[in-house]
């Protein structure tokens, strides 16, 4: 028995990182089933052979209608209903400086990058907002330390995830009373978020930065970098009706402290 018993949610970007550490725990919070918007068709059989029935996955690109369209479609063949929408597919930007562009560069990072930050969840939202006002469920979208500060990224990276606050807010103004819209934002964390393919860096991973580890635990106030398995209880606590039953348009902040980076030195033991 957990939180979620019986539930069914869709999470786009789910074979790897926070996603797929969100489709396990939903599994373990006793979510009857889990649809997938994956856009690599290699890694269905190694989902299918972690989760068996208990998914459906759909592989396509989180910037097509109807990819969204056939994913929350699989979602409600499968399971017959649809609780909780995850949207949570991301491209990060690899701290690319406004001065290092060129204008054609500038121009198709930011349609790559808005088109899957942005873009994707707006179409995830459209296609699954009418099963969720039915169930009257819930949409969590995962953000960024970057939607809220600087330095989390680059500027096309960063203006993306602040444009994530305001969809939030703006679809939790629309579909209110029937559905609740909220977010989470971790910091920096150990998950292979890949970089552009308009910049060449669709194979380089986030977590493959060196020093980045260290860096991250050292720049925050609780000391340490997150795994993806660290943020997966906002997910679950937003996700539930019983324990979130009035919350929307809120963002629940999983980034070690960022907002009081700079902490003091740490006293030395006597």
């Amino acid at each position: 028995m957990g939180w979620l018993n019986d539930d069914v949610a869709l999470v786009t970007g789910a074979n790897s990182g926070i996603g797929l550490a969100v489709v396990r725990r939903f599994l373990a919070e006793g979510a009857q089933g889990v649809g997938v918007l994956i856009r690599n068709a290699a890694q269905a059989d190694s989902m299918y052979e972690e989760f068996g029935g208990k998914i459906v996955v759909t592989v396509g690109d989180v910037r097509s209608p109807e990819a969204n369209a056939e994913a929350v479609d699989a979602t409600l063949r499968k399971f017959g209903k649809l609780d909780t929408l995850v949207g949570n597919a991301g491209v990060w930007d690899h701290f690319a400086a406004l001065r290092k562009f060129d204008g054609p560069t500038l121009k198709a990072t930011f349609e790559e990058v808005f088109g899957v930050n942005v873009l994707g969840y707006m179409l995830a939202a459209h296609a699954a907002a009418p099963a969720l006002r039915e169930s009257r469920g819930s949409m969590i979208f995962t953000l960024s330390n970057a939607s809220f500060y600087a330095g989390g990224g680059g500027p096309v990276y960063v203006a993306s995830k602040h444009a994530c606050v305001g969809l939030i807010k703006q679809l939790a103004y629309e579909l209110a009373p029937d559905v609740r819209v909220n977010g989470v934002a971790p910091g920096g964390t150990v998950t292979p978020l890949k970089g552009p393919q308009s910049l060449g860096r669709e194979n380089d991973r986030l977590s493959d930065i060196p020093g980045f580890a260290d860096a991250v635990a050292d720049a925050v106030p609780l000391g340490f970098i997150a795994q993806p398995e660290d943020h997966t209880g906002h997910y679950v606590l937003l996700a539930s009706r019983t324990n979130s039953p009035a919350t929307t348009a809120a963002i629940l902040q999983s980034d070690g402290g960022w907002e009081i980076r700079g902490r003091p030195a740490r006293r030395k033991a006597p």
